[in-house]
């Protein structure tokens, strides 16, 4: 294989090039970094924003953007904690994801409909999000969950944390739909060309109710695993994450602008967050510098997905 293959090869796929660059990176630096231990944690500690991503990436490939997720992690973690102190853990993972459901319908509704741009929807309806979560809770956590739902961010499977299995799950579902489904086919269509896909016949209004309603519901998901892992939910979950999700869609090679993106991208996106994160604690880098880095690295991936265009 010649230098211009190989070249292509990396540019085709950005993020498994990334991500296996900087664990080389961290490996060389770090005699702690490929311990199985470490490994597993690290995928653990991703597991929460690679959900959400998931929801995220179908999002931004139909040329929107959700930055209410945090505020719908928020929502339905303290409304499914209040539920599940009634002792109901089925009741409470439903409520949850229905409030997810229902909050990334009314999101697809309004920008479907309305005709409104998605960044401004989902900034009010992240504003009404998290003050509604603040209302509902008064600033106060809920917490003290029964074993048994804390086991679902706690237990583990012959040693992989259920974290990574639905984690995985999820990916596996996600993937599907966006390579196997017309779900997924019109997706592209949509955020390639909208106006197209609609002279094609494609219910544009229809399918982005739905796309916007499981990135909604998949944000409830990782509001689960939170709580069931910290026995607590707080009306501050979730700040900040629609950030998160939005950098791991964009390092996974997804264009802001729609029609172009993978989860397979985006995971390993959310896998070069985790490891940076990882990497620099086990470094003793100042948080304080952690921020930057990541948006260094942010800023790279933007670069270069440019130069690509």
């Amino acid at each position: 294989m010649n230098g211009k293959i190989i070249l292509k090869k990396m540019k085709e796929y950005p993020a498994i090039v990334g991500f296996i660059g900087i664990s080389i990176f961290f490996s060389i630096l770090s005699d702690r970094f490929l311990t199985i231990s470490n490994i597993i944690n690290v995928f653990r500690q991703v597991s929460i924003q690679a959900v959400m991503a998931f929801g995220m990436t179908m999002v931004i490939i139909s040329g929107g953007i959700d930055l209410s997720v945090g505020s719908i992690f928020a929502l339905s973690a303290v409304i499914m904690a209040s539920v599940l102190k009634t002792g109901s853990i089925f009741l409470g993972i439903i409520t949850a994801l229905v409030i997810g459901a229902l909050m990334g319908f009314v999101n697809g509704f309004i920008i479907a409909k309305g005709r409104i741009q998605p960044f401004i929807v989902t900034l009010a309806t992240m504003a009404i999000g998290r003050s509604l979560t603040l209302v509902y809770t008064q600033g106060m956590p809920i917490s003290g969950f029964s074993s048994s739902f804390r086991v679902i961010g706690r237990g583990d499977f012959f040693g992989i944390p259920y974290p990574i299995i639905i984690m995985l799950g999820t990916f596996t579902l996600i993937w599907y739909i966006s390579s196997n489904t017309k779900l997924g086919l019109y997706t592209y269509a949509i955020g390639g060309n909208e106006m197209a896909a609609k002279l094609s016949g494609v219910k544009v209004v229809k399918y982005k109710i739905v796309i916007y309603m499981i990135s909604g519901i998949l944000s409830a998901l990782s509001a689960i695993l939170l709580t069931a892992r910290l026995n607590s939910a707080q009306p501050t979950f979730g700040t900040g994450y629609e950030l998160d999700a939005i950098a791991a869609v964009v390092l996974g090679g997804a264009s802001l602008t729609g029609g172009k993106g993978s989860v397979v991208g985006t995971i390993f996106g959310a896998l070069i967050m985790g490891i940076i994160n990882n990497g620099l604690n086990l470094l003793n880098v100042s948080p304080f510098y952690q921020q930057a880095v990541k948006g260094i690295v942010i800023l790279i991936a933007i670069l270069l997905e440019r130069e690509e265009k």
